[in-house]
């Protein structure tokens, strides 16, 4: 089954994302990229061949977009190449991003050695998608409503 893979990338890092998608052109091929709107164009110039679709630019509100649908759980993935070096106006956005990310337990890959873990890991994902489509039911994942009675984690 189809994964949704968010990909974003700042402009500095839009060129590492591109060639990163490249090298794994193969593994993502059968997926949706789901991509802000430059980033988006970028690849769909690149490599016609893959599923794009694009939301806005980031500062214009793509990344709530994005945001968004892992929220509603229709993420399944996301490529987050930001630039830690540059202040973006939309920071608050990016916190965001990786906030939902992490509350909805949602794999977000940083910087290129996360994303090529990821990459690894996409074929295992998208068999276990599979599967719990095909009616076997996956662990749930515990969400913050039921660790609240246990009070706040620490790690």
């Amino acid at each position: 089954m189809p994964l949704t893979i968010a990909v974003i990338a700042h402009d500095t890092s839009k060129p590492v994302l591109v060639e990163w998608i490249g090298r794994h052109i193969e593994v993502l091929r059968p997926h949706l990229l789901l991509a802000t709107g430059t980033t988006g164009a970028r690849i769909r110039e690149r490599y016609p061949e893959l599923r794009v679709e694009a939301v806005l630019s980031g500062p214009l509100g793509g990344d709530q977009q994005i945001g968004a649908r892992v929220a509603e759980g229709r993420v399944d993935a996301i490529v987050f190449l930001f630039d830690p070096l540059w202040a973006q106006p939309h920071e608050p956005d990016v916190r965001a991003l990786i906030r939902i990310a992490t509350l909805r337990d949602v794999p977000i890959a940083v910087n290129p050695a996360t994303a090529e873990l990821l990459a690894a890991a996409l074929p295992a994902m998208a068999a276990a998608k599979e599967a719990t489509a095909g009616g076997i039911a996956a662990p749930p994942a515990q969400d913050s409503a039921a660790r609240g009675a246990a009070g706040p984690q620490t790690a």
